[in-house]
């Protein structure tokens, strides 16, 4: 993962303020703290400890171990945008807590030699800690996987996302139950439908009653598109207001640059860069 052009900022902005409903924090590249705290945590951390992650292990495997570097060095910058703001608790997916581990570590090390000054931000996990994919449901669900039909977009088409979940993998028993070691695709397919609908697993697994996988899937399909729908009527609204966007953009971009700019100073202070 490269850093995101100001351009794939704006493209996306839309789905973060349909969500926020008001100006939020900027993307990296508008706040230069950043970058530039980023760098100072990269000399604070060695090589071998970023090429153990398993994000990177298994991108580098996907790539033919043709890696880049900033593909390599791309938690460092998620460590800076975190601490950048002394954060205390981080809302991630359960694919995120090993690099949550090197945040905490970086901050750590940086006390350990600078004095007390990074706060130790502890990870928010929420009840469903990972989201797999449709194609192969030992893996999760990811916005790079180039099958196309492995992920859902929150703003695919209902056609699209119908189509996505009738190629869903399940298996060949048609009852629907939750077993994730021994049906993942089926048990994936509940866990989403409890995601989207607010069911538990247990509720889940009995509104799909006398049904077969080949039905839940389209009634799983359903309830995603019910739960994206008003997202995604959000998000065309907005891309049409091109001028607030921008707006919205540079009011961010000046709250989160108040934000970062005196933590950074005082980064610069205690390394001997002022």
């Amino acid at each position: 993962m490269a850093l995101c052009s100001v351009r794939k900022a704006r493209g996306c902005w839309s789905f973060i303020r349909a969500l926020h409903k008001g100006p939020a924090a900027t993307p990296a590249p508008q706040v230069s703290e950043h970058t530039q705290l980023s760098w100072i945590l990269t000399c604070m951390v060695r090589l071998p400890r970023l090429q153990h992650l398993h994000q990177w292990k298994a991108k580098a495997a996907r790539q033919k171990h043709d890696g880049t570097v900033g593909l390599l060095t791309y938690p460092v910058l998620q460590a800076a945008d975190i601490l950048c703001y002394k954060s205390t608790h981080v809302p991630v997916g359960e694919d995120q807590v090993q690099h949550m581990e090197l945040v905490q570590d970086l901050a750590r090390s940086f006390n350990q030699k600078y004095g007390e000054f990074f706060p130790l931000p502890k990870s928010i996990l929420t009840s469903m800690k990972k989201v797999k994919s449709l194609r192969d449901p030992s893996a999760k669900m990811s916005k790079s996987d180039p099958d196309k039909l492995a992920t859902v977009g929150i703003t695919d088409s209902p056609e699209e996302i119908v189509r996505k979940f009738r190629k869903a993998v399940t298996d060949f028993t048609s009852e629907v139950t939750y077993e994730p070691d021994s049906r993942a695709g089926v048990s994936n397919m509940v866990a989403i439908h409890a995601a989207v609908s607010g069911l538990s697993v247990e509720e889940a697994v009995r509104s799909s009653a006398g049904m077969d996988t080949a039905r839940y899937k389209l009634l799983v399909a359903d309830a995603v598109i019910e739960k994206f729908a008003p997202i995604r009527s959000e998000i065309e609204k907005l891309k049409k207001d091109k001028d607030h966007l921008k707006k919205v953009l540079l009011a961010g971009s000046a709250k989160a640059k108040e934000l970062a700019y005196p933590v950074f100073q005082e980064v610069k202070k205690l390394v001997g860069i002022l």
